[in-house]
């Protein structure tokens, strides 16, 4: 019976201390220091929830960057990579479909390379980023479907051109954050 007792005892305060205590104090620091990412890094404008700067989305049409391809088509509720290896049929004539995709959208020769994050999905289908390559690739076909000068597209991808950390990593930007400033910029005259 004793033994009992130090079980049940062991089990509420193992309960308590790490399914109440602990998750409470991690998130009441998340909070306190770092508001905006412990709440999603929610975007809002005019009101409205436009999206979170951490989960990829899907942007339609030529007036648009385009984020990685999705094996989960960008639901939240299903993150997760497609599991084909790289020799599998499906996933190399989803490769060559994509790569046909790119090279039509952007003006590209057969012969020119395509940035692997505008080929490949990443491992949980939600990356919000793009390499500043793929970015730049893009830069053309959206100035001419919104009517904007090439030269401010390119100057909007380095402005949100970032790193991981600022001395380490490769650059890359957000895509949703480029969209929602495109959104922003007036069209020239």
């Amino acid at each position: 019976m004793k033994q009992l007792r130090i079980t049940v005892l062991c089990l509420f305060l193992y309960t308590l201390f790490c399914g109440v205590i602990y998750p409470l104090t991690v998130t009441g620091i998340g909070y306190l220091f770092f508001r905006d990412k412990a709440g999603g890094s929610i975007i809002i404008k005019e009101g409205r929830v436009i999206g979170s700067e951490l989960i990829g989305q899907l942007f339609i049409g030529p007036g648009f960057f385009h984020g990685r391809p999705s094996s989960v088509y960008y639901d939240s509720s299903s993150s997760g990579g497609s599991n084909l290896g790289q020799t599998n049929d499906k996933f190399i004539s989803g490769i060559i479909k994509i790569a046909g995709i790119n090279r039509n959208e952007y003006g590209m020769k057969n012969n020119e390379i395509i940035p692997s994050d505008l080929l490949f999905s990443s491992a949980s289908g939600l990356d919000p980023h793009i390499s500043v390559e793929a970015a730049l690739l893009q830069c053309e076909s959206i100035a001419s479907a919104r009517n904007i000068n090439t030269d401010r597209i390119v100057a909007l991808v380095g402005k949100y051109s970032e790193r991981q950390l600022s001395y380490y990593g490769t650059r890359h930007v957000n895509v949703l954050k480029l969209n929602i400033e495109l959104d922003g910029l007036e069209v020239k005259k």
